[in-house]
């Protein structure tokens, strides 16, 4: 018999009771500060998420992987919006949980970009587990979820939002957040 599924207003209980659960950040909190692995602008190099504090406001986005339809989408999306993020005083950094190397050929694929995208391979999916959008069980196990949350230069979280796997995550509430700052 299939699994019924819950009514939207529980699924959001539940989402904001595993995020309350697992002691992922909200608004409000302090950004978990990472180190990753990154293609800046087609070059590889370590990010550090603290170095941009006092200086720039971000626009965290996490993607499930490299290669689907959507994360392409995405990030042509914000590759094609960078000039109003950066006119807003921000930068726009992207997460994967897919290795450097499979990031570096995608890139090459679909870009250049012109922001950071950053490998959460290893340990695997550590950043985005902290964040809280790690997918841990069921047939999406081991991906993050796609996920925005915008940054201020204090290093607080001033917005967060998850989206469905085949959404595109629009930049323009983060960065309306991030105005209100």
């Amino acid at each position: 018999m299939p699994k019924e599924q819950a009514a939207p207003e529980e699924q959001e209980k539940n989402r904001l009771r595993g995020v309350r659960d697992n002691h992922a950040p909200g608004v409000g909190d302090p950004a978990p500060d990472f180190e990753l692995p990154a293609l800046i602008e087609g070059v590889r190099k370590t990010l550090r998420l603290s170095r941009y504090r006092g200086s720039k406001r971000i626009v965290l986005a996490f993607y499930p992987f490299n290669w689907e339809q959507a994360s392409a989408r995405q990030l042509g999306t914000y590759q094609a919006q960078r000039a109003s993020v950066l006119a807003s005083r921000a930068d726009t950094v992207a997460v994967t949980v897919d290795s450097i190397m499979n990031t570096t050929a995608w890139e090459r694929a679909i870009g250049p970009f012109e922001f950071p995208i950053c490998s959460d391979f290893w340990p695997h999916g550590d950043v985005s587990r902290r964040y809280g959008v790690l997918e841990e069980h069921g047939e999406r196990a081991g991906a993050s979820q796609r996920a925005v949350f915008a940054i201020d230069d204090r290093g607080m979280i001033a917005f967060r939002k998850t989206y469905a796997p085949e959404e595109i995550a629009p930049l323009d509430e983060a960065l309306a957040a991030l105005e209100r700052t």
